[in-house]
């Protein structure tokens, strides 16, 4: 453990820990860019005995029926933070945990399950984290053909950019995601309180 692993562990936290709106964006383009809400909100210290969140991506005409959930663990190696991510078993149960807390302290460790390869990596230049989704082999099928995904994020703490995109194994032709650019968030309500900062223990993740 080092003093520079816990600040950026903590920085990147702190940032992240908020309901993200691109309002803005929406309402200047609205035939390119729905109206979406992105909530990061901590898990409990003891599901991972470290930092967690639940993710949930709603539209803003329906923030009951998310259509993106998911549970991160972060955990630091030296300069850069490495984001795993599950998948809930039966996302549906657990609707609605981005803006209610008590639905969000029903998700057990058993819900949950590992997305292999689909791991994000955030490393911090100036005032901004830069996230990339490791290697080419994140796979996600849609329809009949697979993917792999491509996922970019810049995070400052105001602010979130999100441009996620599958691309045809075979052919390396886009097959979904955005085709006008990333989505822009600003941070509408921030979740940085319910951040159990005084338990924060980094461990280096096994080379």
């Amino acid at each position: 453990m080092t003093n520079n692993n816990s600040e950026l562990l903590i920085t990147l936290a702190t940032w992240i820990a908020g309901e993200f709106s691109n309002k803005k964006q929406s309402f200047d383009n609205p035939k390119d860019f729905a109206h979406i809400h992105v909530f990061f909100r901590p898990l409990p210290w003891n599901f991972f005995q470290g930092i967690g969140f639940y993710s949930e991506q709603v539209y803003d005409y329906d923030l009951w029926t998310p259509y993106r959930q998911g549970v991160h663990r972060f955990v630091v190696q030296e300069g850069q933070v490495y984001v795993e991510n599950y998948s809930l078993k039966d996302g549906m149960l657990y609707a609605g945990s981005g803006h209610h807390r008590s639905i969000l302290e029903t998700i057990t460790t058993d819900a949950i399950e590992r997305r292999y390869n689909c791991s994000m990596v955030f490393k911090r230049k100036n005032n901004t984290f830069y996230g990339n989704v490791e290697g080419n082999q994140c796979l996600i099928q849609k329809g009949d053909v697979i993917t792999y995904l491509i996922s970019e994020v810049e995070l400052t703490d105001t602010t979130f950019l999100s441009w996620d995109r599958g691309l045809d194994v075979n052919t390396n032709e886009q097959k979904w995601g955005s085709n006008h650019g990333a989505l822009k968030f600003d941070k509408v309500t921030n979740f940085a309180s319910e951040l159990p900062l005084d338990k924060i223990v980094v461990n280096e993740i096994e080379n």
